[in-house]
């Protein structure tokens, strides 16, 4: 994408009231926003469900339109990528959208302690070489823990077989709650829902012949009753 491209988006994004861009300095000591999404940005207490590393948004804004009974919240750290599903969601005025431009580590600046209600995670970097930083490692698991309602569900998508192995493995030491686990999603003749909706990348992957992948899983509370 040209800078020019670029600046045009980011001055767009800063016009749009449900796209929000905290500084460090602004969520180092918790974001204004933690504990108050529901009531003072969504204005209801429907649950609340996040897109982690959202990209274009297209899980959060797709989800919102089947479930507008829910609010959703799309995270990512590419200003540029956000534009699209901030724009898209802005054009349709769906009120129960919201977009985060944050690092994923600073998620529970963010959020309140069981104020999260769901969680996906659509093909994030997998990471090959540096399993701290995978977004289903034991590290950034402890942190949604912080924020998501102990019967929580995650979902992750993925063409990586070795990320979904990975979190297999995860979800088996730990015991946490596996509710489903499907390799090559497309060639199952169930799951129609999760089906429903592709990313950008999920197209583009499917296209070159890779299998997507799909977990459900909930966290074992009990890796997490001494955390603070």
């Amino acid at each position: 994408m040209g800078s020019k491209k670029k600046l045009v988006k980011f001055a767009e994004n800063l016009t749009f009231k449900h796209l929000f861009q905290p500084t460090y300095d602004e969520v180092k000591d918790n974001f204004s926003m933690k504990g108050k999404w529901n009531h003072e940005f969504f204005k209801n207490d429907n649950p609340i469900v996040l897109e982690l590393a959202c990209g274009k948004g297209e899980y959060t804004v797709g989800l919102a339109e089947k479930y507008p009974d829910k609010n959703f919240i799309g995270i990512d750290y590419k200003g540029a990528r956000l534009w699209r599903g901030a724009k898209t969601s802005h054009e349709s005025k769906m009120n129960n959208v919201a977009f985060v431009r944050t690092k994923i580590q600073l998620i529970n600046k963010i959020f309140a302690k069981n104020e999260v209600d769901e969680i996906w995670i659509t093909f994030p970097d997998p990471q090959p070489k540096k399993t701290n930083k995978r977004l289903t490692s034991p590290k950034f698991l402890s942190k949604y823990s912080k924020i998501i309602k102990m019967d929580g569900l995650f979902h992750l998508k993925t063409d990586s077989l070795l990320l979904f192995d990975y979190t297999l493995e995860v979800i088996e030491q730990a015991n946490h709650n596996l509710v489903e686990a499907i390799k090559d999603l497309y060639n199952n003749a169930d799951f129609d829902e999760v089906k429903s909706i592709k990313t950008h990348y999920e197209k583009l992957f499917s296209e070159q012949g890779f299998s997507i992948n799909y977990l459900k899983f909930s966290l074992n509370p009990l890796m997490y009753t001494d955390e603070k």
